[in-house]
């Protein structure tokens, strides 16, 4: 539940749960107060009877008596004058909030109270306020508000009346205590009801706000091994996908730091190495031709085409280090062309040939694609995947006569490129990995097999930018064939051409 919501139903269940609690606190008081005065008095109190009119409920309490009164008053109404059987009356009367009151002949012959309410007894008779359609009267003046039954008998042709007196002052402390019942019920549900819906708010709003500063704190110490979860389509919840979302890049971005660092300090390594080897070398060949040791044209010649040998090797380690900046930026300069593959190859293997021959390498070159077949390419950069791939092969020939192998296939939409050579191979452990940035499978270095371990991690690279797809496959002690798809050149038909065709 969103927290818009959440607010909503807690301001609406503040306003609607104070009345629901009171009038359930009010009915539940009603009904068992009701239900007591049925028992402790043998009457039939219903709730009306307490909602409604006290003097209706007041007149329940004395009726049974006041029937018992008055079938005396038609058989034996000498016993009103019996002080010991009305005391008997006047007792039970008493426990109902009521007492006798006697007068025969003008006198007043008993009472049940004491002389001073006697008095205002007298008092209230003689000035009755109002008689209701039963007969009964009642008096409201100060400082009493009574019930009065009125029970006329005769005796010796002498009238007399039994009033049944009930004190309604009674009543009214009854109802103050029951109101102050109600009122103590309400006020504990309205605390509980706050107490609820605060828990309820807190649980909503705090326990996620702790989780999330939880997870800063992890943030702030540098600890990013760690998930944000909250099951819920609330604001909260879109806050932790947020936050996790942040998490996980803050993470990535680190782990993605620490391997550049890593990268970049192994290639600081690999360079300096492969530099050195060079350098001292020609630092070597021309202390020797300054000490005058290449003493003769054929000794001077050797040398310095030796520095000059050298001198490339760093060049093209310093290209290297160059267009792998550029890789890492995504700034590699492309200038795409349509080529024929075939001619392009042809060529390719006519001037790489020379060379390799100098190296006792022969370099085979066979064609089983359409001599027509075209591809979009960047030229410099293939014939750096493919110089690449080769003098990655050549660094790792160990036989005595060594031989390259080019062969184009038709594959479909696709050329496919594969250039064999019979090497040392390469382990079937690192095969999945020699593509990737700075592998090696030289790990000891050795200065005739150098390299920044970076040369077939620009192959992939370019090759991917062309479209394609590169791997390869090796045997160890027998060589390794590594392959290449590029995608064919198709004209796309214009809607003037298709009208001719």
């Amino acid at each position: 539940m969103n927290l818009k919501k959440r607010l909503l139903i807690s301001f609406i269940l503040t306003i609607i749960m104070p009345i629901i609690v009171t009038s359930a606190s009010f009915w539940g008081f009603i009904l068992i107060h009701s239900a007591t005065l049925s028992r402790k008095y043998d009457i039939t109190c219903t709730p009306a009877d307490l909602v409604g009119n006290s003097v209706n409920l007041a007149e329940k309490y004395t009726d049974k008596m006041y029937e018992e009164l008055k079938k005396i008053s038609k058989e034996s109404p000498a016993d009103f004058l019996d002080k010991n059987v009305m005391a008997k009356y006047n007792s039970k009367l008493s426990k109902r909030y009521s007492y006798l009151f006697i007068i025969h002949n003008g006198n007043y012959v008993y009472t049940g109270k004491d002389e001073e309410l006697s008095v205002n007894t007298k008092k209230a008779i003689s000035s009755i306020n109002s008689v209701d359609s039963n007969g009964y009267s009642s008096y409201i003046g100060d400082p009493y508000f009574i019930l009065i039954k009125n029970i006329p008998f005769t005796i010796d042709s002498k009238e007399g009346a039994v009033y049944i007196i009930t004190d309604m002052s009674n009543f009214s402390r009854e109802s103050t205590v029951a109101i102050i019942h109600i009122v103590c019920v309400s006020v504990l549900g309205l605390i509980v009801t706050a107490f609820s819906l605060t828990m309820w708010i807190y649980k909503g709003i705090l326990n996620p706000l702790r989780k999330l500063m939880d997870a800063a704190g992890n943030i702030r110490d540098g600890n990013l091994d760690f998930s944000v979860e909250y099951k819920s389509n609330d604001e909260f919840g879109e806050l932790f996908n947020s936050f996790e979302d942040m998490r996980q890049r803050l993470k990535t971005s680190s782990e993605e730091k620490i391997t550049y660092d890593k990268e970049s300090k192994e290639l600081i390594s690999n360079i300096s190495h492969d530099l050195k080897t060079p350098i001292t070398a020609v630092k070597g060949y021309m202390e020797g031709i300054m000490d005058g040791v290449a003493d003769t044209p054929e000794k001077m010649e050797k040398y310095i085409r030796t520095v000059y040998n050298k001198a490339n090797e760093m060049d093209a380690l310093i290209n290297e280090l160059t267009f792998y900046s550029k890789i890492d930026t995504n700034r590699i300069p492309y200038t795409f062309t349509k080529i024929n593959v075939a001619q392009y190859f042809e060529d390719f293997v006519e001037e790489t040939s020379i060379d390799l021959e100098s190296k006792n390498i022969d370099l085979a070159y066979f064609n089983y694609v359409d001599t027509d077949t075209i591809i979009v390419a960047d030229i410099e950069q293939l014939a750096r995947v493919i110089n690449n791939i080769i003098g990655n092969s050549v660094k790792y020939i160990d036989k005595p006569k060594g031989y390259i192998n080019i062969r184009l296939k038709d594959v479909g939409e696709f050329i496919q490129v594969e250039i064999e050579d019979n090497g040392k191979g390469i382990a079937q452990k690192d095969i999945k990995y020699i593509f990737d940035r700075f592998y090696r499978t030289d790990k000891a270095r050795n200065s005739t097999q150098g390299g920044s371990g970076i040369g077939l991690s620009i192959v992939r690279k370019i090759v991917e930018d062309h479209g394609g797809k590169i791997w390869a496959t090796s045997k160890e002690g027998i060589g390794t064939v590594m392959c290449f798809v590029l995608k064919k050149y198709q004209e796309v038909p214009t809607d003037e051409q298709d009208i001719d065709s």
